[in-house]
């Protein structure tokens, strides 16, 4: 009876194919990475909207507290409602306030401070970097605020 000679064979990975492997394994981490920059920036805009949303509020319940109404000034209305005890604790514009959401560029800033703003007219937006519009809500979404 005749035997066969069984060739043996290598095991393992050539040159060519760990380089494939390592290859998709970083475009695999790039596009990660891209992925996890654009969530980061998205969640940054809905914490910045959330705070301009919170303040808008929390004006809004001032003025219908103390009987105010849209357009009337009030001298003392930003310290009405922001600090202890009050609507809101601190001041997102004030010393001692969280960073903006988004990083020590931008930051909220409060053009007339003592003026109970209209509807659909924001009392606190977002300044700063050049995008900065990005980090506020858009015109149709403040229309009842």
């Amino acid at each position: 009876m005749k035997t066969k000679a069984i060739a043996k064979t290598k095991k393992g990975m050539t040159l060519l194919e760990l380089t494939v492997v390592i290859l998709v394994l970083l475009s695999l981490i790039s596009i990660l990475f891209i992925g996890a920059r654009a969530w980061k920036r998205g969640s940054d805009r809905a914490a910045s909207i959330l705070q301009i949303r919170n303040v808008q509020q929390a004006v809004r319940s001032y003025s219908n507290m103390n009987g105010k109404n849209a357009g009337d000034t009030v001298a003392t209305l930003q310290a009405d409602v922001f600090g202890s005890g009050k609507f809101i604790e601190v001041d997102p514009t004030g010393v001692g306030a969280k960073p903006h959401p988004a990083g020590t560029t931008y930051s909220f800033s409060i053009s007339a401070p003592t003026v109970i703003p209209n509807i659909g007219t924001l009392y606190m937006v977002t300044t700063g970097g050049s995008d900065a519009a990005d980090f506020n809500p858009k015109a149709e979404d403040i229309k009842d605020w």
